[in-house]
């Protein structure tokens, strides 16, 4: 009863929760929240820059970034990144980023734009909380992949660990080889292709949103379903997998489609629009 009283007093929200969410996140007429804090960028795509990160700490690595992009280059590498955390955080403009080497954890999160292509591979809780543009990750990829994505589309070509799309609330998570155990777990929207196999428990507890699977799966976790893929979801798929020289192991058509059977989240309660037809 006291948290209740404290989230209260935070102004967490205004009454108490009953089957849905019911916090104010915003006014919606408040023209600050449609805004960045500061102004992105002019930047050139065809300007390019390039530096070694070898001998550099974390911060120095994203203010180096941050001050050529200022200097209006649109293409940067970074060289020998050496597995460095929290490396290509915050970017909030277009760009087109590479690393050629790997990152640790918590590598590219909050971005909002850029194309980032990392040669090799990403530790845990890789470009959490993206909001728009491409990741490509040539190589492996830790736990908590994609946690909370919102937007655009984030490729890993080898395998991941547990919990990938984590509370992902939208956007596109490609994976070319394995996920681990709790993969969507609390999944709200958006659509995750894994083309091989899948841990257990895959879609626990998910809301929304859709998971394609291409090998087998361990387990379907609480509320997730095993749905009919249509023809112009086969269509996506095979066009998106494209883009990142993807294939699906036995054709597009043979994935496996997983999504909330609804029996969780008080469905019946939503007001109507907030009621979703999903593909």
């Amino acid at each position: 009863m006291a948290n209740i009283e404290k989230s209260f007093d935070a102004g967490l929200h205004s009454e108490q929760l009953k089957g849905r969410t019911q916090q104010t996140f915003f006014s919606a007429t408040e023209e600050e929240n449609f805004i960045y804090p500061y102004n992105g960028f002019e930047v050139d795509t065809g300007k390019k820059a390039e530096f070694d990160a070898q001998d550099i700490e974390s911060t120095e690595i994203n203010l180096k970034i941050r001050n050529l992009m200022k200097e209006g280059f649109g293409h940067i590498l970074v060289k020998n990144p050496r597995a460095k955390h929290s490396v290509g955080v915050g970017i909030l403009n277009r760009l087109s980023l590479e690393f050629e080497g790997s990152l640790g954890y918590f590598g590219c999160g909050l971005i909002d734009g850029p194309n980032i292509h990392i040669t090799g591979r990403v530790g845990w809780s890789f470009a959490e909380n993206m909001m728009s543009g491409t990741i490509v990750v040539e190589k492996n990829a830790g736990s908590t992949f994609g946690a909370a994505i919102r937007g655009g589309d984030l490729v890993c070509k080898g395998d991941v660990g547990s919990r990938t799309g984590i509370d992902m609330k939208g956007g596109n998570i490609i994976v070319g080889g394995r996920t681990g155990t709790l993969s969507g777990f609390m999944m709200q929207r958006g659509r995750m292709i894994v083309l091989g196999n899948a841990g257990p428990n895959l879609g626990d507890s998910m809301y929304d949103g859709t998971i394609y699977i291409g090998g087998e799966i361990d387990s379907l976790g609480v509320d997730a379903v095993e749905s009919e893929i249509t023809d112009l979801e086969i269509k996506w798929i095979e066009r998106k997998l494209s883009l990142y020289g993807l294939k699906a192991p036995n054709g597009a058509s043979k994935l496996k489609k997983i999504v909330a059977g609804k029996q969780l989240w008080n469905y019946d309660n939503l007001e109507p629009s907030e009621k979703k037809i999903v593909l």
